[in-house]
């Protein structure tokens, strides 16, 4: 059986449709909660998938953050095997990071809310994002930004930030906004993080009425790229022990 692990780093922030999507296509599921102490692995040769979750953490600092070089080594370890990789959000920041890109505070404020994103014509023909809508609606919650790398293809920009998805290789993807997220997550979010979207200006009602449309709209096209990432890892083939440097 095929074998993703997903790094957690807060309750609230958990994977929600990424794991529905990955034990539908029958992939075991490894989630470690770094924020309660679990352990990670030292590296990703015995895996299938990776993906890394969001957090309030800063993607270029170790306060709080016990982990970050740990989970940086791991996805520049799965980058180097062309294992599937799934960043969201501060996850995203952080594989951008392993692939030589700059992470860094967003001179436009905190992205908070609903709103939408546009594809980028490099999209089209991609193997988690093709055939989408030019424009989606998605829920964002960041205050970083980040530039990937050069050798990366940008597939998403928003408005405010043009950095919003990008894919690295052919089998790593990193998502600023959360298109993980279904109604308990929305949720989530605005119980733990309501605060923070008040500070930014950002209606925690408006973003909870927004939610049920927003989410209905967006559920095929979820269900579509996370159902395809869940195949990847399925498919995933590892390389023979003796073959592993």
């Amino acid at each position: 059986m095929a074998s993703c692990l997903i790094v957690q780093h807060l309750e609230p922030e958990g994977p929600y449709a990424i794991r529905d999507a990955l034990e539908g296509a029958g992939v075991s599921v490894d989630v470690r909660p770094v924020h309660g102490g679990a352990a990670l692995p030292l590296d990703v040769a015995d895996l299938d998938g990776i993906v890394v979750m969001g957090g309030p953490m800063s993607a270029v600092s170790d306060e709080g953050f016990p982990t970050r070089r740990a989970e940086l080594d791991l996805l520049a370890d799965a980058l180097r095997l062309g294992l599937p990789t799934l960043g969201v959000c501060l996850g995203a920041q952080l594989l951008a990071l392993a692939a030589g890109g700059h992470v860094y505070r967003g001179a436009a404020g905190p992205e908070i809310g609903w709103a939408p994103v546009e594809l980028t014509t490099e999209s089209r023909h991609d193997a988690l994002l093709g055939d989408l809508p030019d424009r989606l609606t998605v829920l964002h919650w960041h205050a970083d930004t980040f530039d990937p790398p050069p050798s990366a293809a940008l597939l998403a920009s928003s408005a405010r930030y043009p950095s919003q998805a990008f894919r690295i290789g052919a089998r790593a993807w990193g998502l600023q906004f959360h298109l993980e997220v279904d109604a308990p997550a929305v949720n989530a979010f605005l119980d733990a993080f309501g605060a923070d979207a008040a500070a930014a200006g950002a209606s925690a009602a408006a973003i909870a009425a927004d939610g049920d449309g927003a989410l209905e709209a967006l559920l095929p096209y979820r269900s579509r790229v996370l159902a395809r990432f869940a195949g990847l890892v399925s498919a995933h083939e590892r390389a023979p022990v003796s073959d592993r440097t």
